[in-house]
């Protein structure tokens, strides 16, 4: 039987690996820019060629019911039957005569300042319309 030779395996050392390039990372440097802010123009309004109607407020619409047509409002000052008031508000504005007041269902003719009234009107308001003596 023929004899085998023992052979040593040589073992080839492997190039050493570099260790990979990290990318490197540069710092965005962030320059300030600076804005020079321009004076603005105003622009002036118009005057209108409409006189002012002097107004008083007189209170402002608390509630409103529609099926009688009937609007409740707090007195900031005197109002009597006949006067003629203005009702202005976000949607509303129309003037009219004061033909019916009432306190509590009383029919009045007069009330004064700090009174809650129920009055009559010939158009819808809303809460918060301001009502004025013109």
């Amino acid at each position: 039987m023929p004899l085998k030779k023992k052979t040593k395996k040589i073992k080839t050392k492997k190039p050493a690996r570099k260790p990979a390039k990290k990318a490197l990372k540069k710092k965005a440097l962030k320059k300030k820019i600076i804005v020079k802010k321009r004076p603005v123009k105003k622009l002036k309004a118009k005057k209108t060629s409409r006189p002012k109607i002097k107004e008083n407020i007189l209170g402002i619409v608390t509630h409103y019911f529609p099926q009688v047509r009937a609007a409740v409002i707090k007195l900031k000052g005197p109002l009597n039957t006949g006067d003629t008031i203005k009702i202005k508000g976000h949607t509303t504005e129309f003037s009219q005569n004061i033909v019916s007041m009432q306190i509590d269902r009383v029919p009045i003719d007069s009330a004064k300042k700090g009174d809650e009234i129920g009055l009559l009107v010939n158009s819808r308001v809303r809460q918060h319309d301001k009502v004025f003596k013109v």
